[in-house]
């Protein structure tokens, strides 16, 4: 596999310096939440193919390093250092900022823009279950918090396309941990 395929990771070790490319909205009904088009189209399609359109809702797409500043000193304020550290990623190290990144929400209001629903059962299981059929991962899964640095985000989905992502799904697998497996197979 060479280099330019390995899917992009933005951690707190590797911050994420690029713009992101050929962003839309999600849908139509969230004109102000974006995602680069490729992401967009699979999340759509995943919606679809599930019978979850309505049924879960995009709460953050694409957030520019300005609204991620502005997201970090708001938490900081609000909830304190521990809390942001394990919730919210520093600006210029947030998946957000590659316009790759989803947070979704269960349409059960109120939903709440840090930490929205998003339960294993239900529809919100099923999107999980077929999520890298249609190219994203579950980025920060409950037992590998000492891996990638952020608490447990259930609602938090990073489209890497799908061979990537069944790849991961297959070996368990989180993106820090991918990365460097294809990594250390490309020297």
């Amino acid at each position: 596999m060479r280099e330019e395929q390995i899917p992009l990771l933005v951690n707190a070790a590797h911050a994420y310096v690029g713009k992101p490319m050929d962003l839309v909205a999600v849908d139509a009904a969230h004109p102000g939440i974006l995602l680069c088009r490729a992401a967009q189209q699979a999340l759509n399609g995943l919606l679809a193919a599930i019978g979850g359109v309505g049924k879960i809702l995009p709460v953050s797409g694409y957030r520019p390093r300005s609204e991620q500043e502005a997201i970090y000193a708001a938490s900081l304020r609000e909830n304190g250092r521990e809390f942001t550290r394990k919730y919210v990623a520093l600006p210029g190290h947030s998946e957000h900022e590659t316009g790759l990144a989803i947070d979704l929400g269960e349409n059960k209001p109120p939903i709440d823009f840090i930490r929205p629903a998003f339960p294993d059962g239900g529809i919100c299981g099923q999107f999980k279950a077929r999520a890298a059929e249609f190219g994203f991962i579950l980025r920060y899964p409950a037992d590998k918090e000492a891996v990638t640095g952020i608490a447990h985000e259930p609602w938090h989905f990073r489209y890497v396309g799908p061979e990537h992502a069944q790849a991961m799904a297959r070996e368990g697998l989180t993106l820090e941990e991918y990365v460097a497996r294809l990594l250390k197979t490309a020297r």
